[in-house]
């Protein structure tokens, strides 16, 4: 086998290059002597966003970037103000997940539950899934409402003294 240098010219008859503004990827084109060939142009992608696209639909394409670095999350969805000074709003949502959340898909105590957070739902509200923080029972127990227990957190130390003492109890029947 003998290898020439090809002229510029010659590079044109083999190779076309072309590349838009408006669009986020280049094309080149591989150029075959007869109009059979199963040679297909070959994508130069510039954006992560369009990988998925190409992905299902050609064999064969180019990355202009690197698909495994990290995405720096400082820089997505920060409001500043006039004064460069971050914004205190709920500017973080959560797309997806992917797995389990233990504190909505395994059994939970009252004041973790994911499904009537704490903070925002009245404490007597329980999902199938909520156990009593005082008597580790399913809620609600048989002092949910009497006693309170609906608000039983181990945040507070009076509560944490109440289960101590519980557990030191004999068990009823």
């Amino acid at each position: 086998m003998e290898m020439l240098p090809l002229s510029p010219k010659k590079l044109e008859d083999v190779y076309s290059f072309s590349s838009s503004s408006s669009c986020d990827s280049c094309v080149l084109e591989v150029k075959s002597e007869s109009e059979e060939s199963p040679i297909r142009p070959i994508f130069c992608l510039k954006k992560n966003t369009d990988m998925k696209r190409f992905e299902q639909t050609e064999d064969c394409f180019i990355l202009d970037f690197d698909p495994f670095e990290s995405v720096d999350i400082a820089n997505l969805s920060i409001s500043k103000s006039k004064s460069n000074v971050v914004d205190d709003d709920d500017d973080l949502s959560i797309i997806t997940e992917k797995g389990e959340v233990a504190c909505r898909d395994y059994p939970h105590s009252r004041h973790l539950c994911l499904k009537f957070p704490f903070d925002t739902t009245p404490h007597h509200n329980h999902c199938e899934l909520c156990y009593c923080y005082v008597c580790d029972s399913v809620a609600p127990c048989k002092y949910w409402t009497i006693s309170s227990h609906c608000n039983a957190s181990e945040l507070l130390g009076v509560w944490k003294l109440r289960r101590e003492l519980r557990k030191m109890q004999p068990a009823t029947r």
